[in-house]
């Protein structure tokens, strides 16, 4: 695999889908917390078209059909893994399509577009927001959860850092794909903007994750540098290099934990807009 710190659409589709699909349940029960105010900010009612991008394995999904009785919804992942994931884990409750919705067109428009941190990774973000807007009907709406700054997202700046430590880790581009590319927020409204949504606007959301969903230091460490892009290019280092940037991250985990679990802190920002 090509190790990478500015994962792509396309890496996800080839490599990152696999190995998230291979993380789902830590990694769904690490971002459950982000649902609640995700849902919240789409103002769902009864019998609505929904439309979720990067829908993973699924999890978001069930939590939208719980708020949404009646409602159809749609999810798309760019992965054939996750997409196979998440018709095994949640398909009575959604239809899951494969498709790239940087260029793909629904037969039919939407009331409702939501996605949780899945829109951070378009290699050419005004085109893909720009077919986005082409989803919603006059009147939709639209919510998205994108991580807030990276030394705002503990786990994320601690793999960083762990790594950093023991072998040379490029700067991460702020204007390619990736996790953190919205970390000010003020960079995507504008580009809904560009795209003719309307009231575009960010609320931030901080709290606490439990890392892996409940896992102690050891468990946590070995969870997040598997699951993390940032560690990557400890595949290509030695035995003895991905020991101490284990050894480090543990001692981070253990210096987070409470009543036996791993906490850190996160910033998400919440973006609404209007097509």
């Amino acid at each position: 695999m090509v190790a990478t710190q500015s994962p792509s659409s396309q890496t996800w589709a080839e490599t990152r889908g696999a190995k998230w699909r291979d993380q789902l349940d830590p990694m769904e029960a690490m971002l459950a917390p982000i649902d609640a105010p995700l849902i919240a900010a789409l103002h769902l009612s009864d019998h609505l078209r929904i439309a979720e991008i990067g829908a993973g394995g699924g999890a978001t999904t069930r939590a939208i059909a719980a708020a949404a009785p009646g409602s159809t919804i749609e999810g798309f992942d760019i992965s054939p893994d996750l997409i196979g994931a998440a018709k095994a884990r949640v398909g009575g409750v959604a239809r899951f399509t494969l498709a790239d919705v940087a260029d793909f067109r629904p037969a039919e428009r939407f009331d409702r577009l939501v996605s949780r941190f899945g829109v951070m990774f378009f290699e050419a973000p005004e085109h893909a927001f720009a077919n986005l807007i082409q989803w919603l009907l006059p009147g939709g709406t639209l919510a998205f959860a994108v991580w807030g700054p990276g030394q705002d997202v503990a786990f994320m700046a601690s793999v960083r850092e762990a790594v950093a430590a023991v072998i040379d880790l490029p700067q991460p581009d702020p204007d390619a794909p990736g996790p953190c590319r919205y970390g000010d927020p003020s960079r995507l409204l504008a580009l809904l903007e560009a795209a003719g949504f309307c009231d575009c606007a960010a609320r931030t959301w901080r709290g606490d994750l439990q890392v892996g969903g409940g896992m102690a230091p050891d468990a946590a460490a070995e969870f997040l540098l598997a699951s993390s892009s940032a560690a990557a290019p400890l595949a290509d280092a030695g035995a003895r290099e991905q020991a101490r940037a284990r050894e480090r991250l543990a001692a981070v985990c253990a210096a987070n934990l409470r009543d036996g679990i791993v906490w850190m802190p996160a910033r998400v920002e919440i973006i609404t807009a209007t097509a």
